[in-house]
């Protein structure tokens, strides 16, 4: 497996320098892939019919993704970018094409794009976008963007997408990789026939070794090999030490995982190095446990 952390949305702040120091010293611990997860507002828990047991609210910080990972490109060498994961149909897909080619370009392709679709009405009712059509309206998205990042001129003509003889530019060297979170059945369709790895929301459990097998078929079906395909698990410093971690992570390994990162944020830590510290411990009792180089 490859080991990567988890940006501490909340936790971290808002000075640039403490978001540099982060970001460059997750890449000293060798790190190999930071996730940045994503949300664009919060809900006032006093609003009429209330806000209660939901994962944050308004007093929840989240980055911007694209704007900070390009702030994380600029101040980095070697370590991969991934959101995971960017609520893809709450955002216009040709800008969402535009913003992702440009932080692929600045990383020099590190940038993995995780995409779900959310469970936020509030948002989807700011950004203007139908909450309803959410999952049938990503797949076209996807579509969209991987031509968008190819071609130098097209005509497209979907349910919900018009484009009539243009494209982006500048485009990614490469297509972007786009990995899919989520475990509904229709979500593991659609990321064994469109994804190129899948992102669980859950623990290494038999649920996800299912999805797994669910994915797989499905891609088999499409005449997609396995091969290269990935899974990007994670996990949580809280609660745990290094023999939970190590049980973790290798269960994690058994499943089928391909990624897994650290995720450091509501475990009581306070400043960077608190946060680094705590991943340097976890990465050093999980070091044999499948480690890629």
């Amino acid at each position: 497996m490859e080991y990567g952390i988890v940006f501490p949305h909340h936790e971290i702040g808002i000075d640039p320098g403490a978001i540099r120091a982060f970001a460059q010293g997750a890449e000293a611990l060798g790190a190999k892939h930071l996730l940045i997860y994503d949300h664009v507002l919060g809900a006032d828990p006093n609003r009429p019919g209330g806000w209660k047991n939901r994962p944050y609210d308004k007093d929840v910080r989240f980055h911007e993704p694209f704007t900070t990972l390009s702030f994380i490109a600029a101040v980095t060498r070697q370590i991969g970018l991934m959101t995971a994961v960017l609520i893809l149909p709450q955002r216009q897909t040709v800008l969402v094409a535009k913003q992702a080619a440009e932080v692929a370009l600045l990383s020099s392709g590190r940038l993995r794009l995780g995409i779900g679709t959310g469970w936020n009405r509030i948002e989807y009712e700011a950004l203007n976008e139908d909450f309803h059509t959410r999952g049938k309206r990503q797949a076209e998205q996807v579509d969209l963007m991987r031509k968008l990042w190819c071609e130098d001129s097209l005509n497209y003509q979907g349910q919900w997408h018009t484009v009539t003889a243009a494209s982006i530019n500048p485009r990614p060297a490469a297509t972007v990789p786009i990995w899919f979170g989520g475990s509904a059945p229709a979500l593991l369709k659609r990321c064994g026939e469109l994804g190129d790895g899948w992102i669980p929301l859950m623990g290494p459990t038999p649920a996800a070794a299912e999805a797994i097998r669910q994915i797989r078929t499905h891609r088999e079906a499409a005449g997609l090999a396995w091969t290269g395909f990935g899974v990007q698990a994670q996990a949580q410093i809280a609660g745990g030490d290094p023999e939970r971690w190590r049980s973790h992570a290798e269960k994690w390994h058994a499943v089928g995982a391909t990624h897994l990162a650290i995720a450091s944020h509501n475990a009581g830590l306070e400043g960077v190095d608190a946060h680094l510290q705590a991943a340097a411990g976890y990465l050093a009792a999980v070091a044999d446990i499948g480690h890629s180089a």
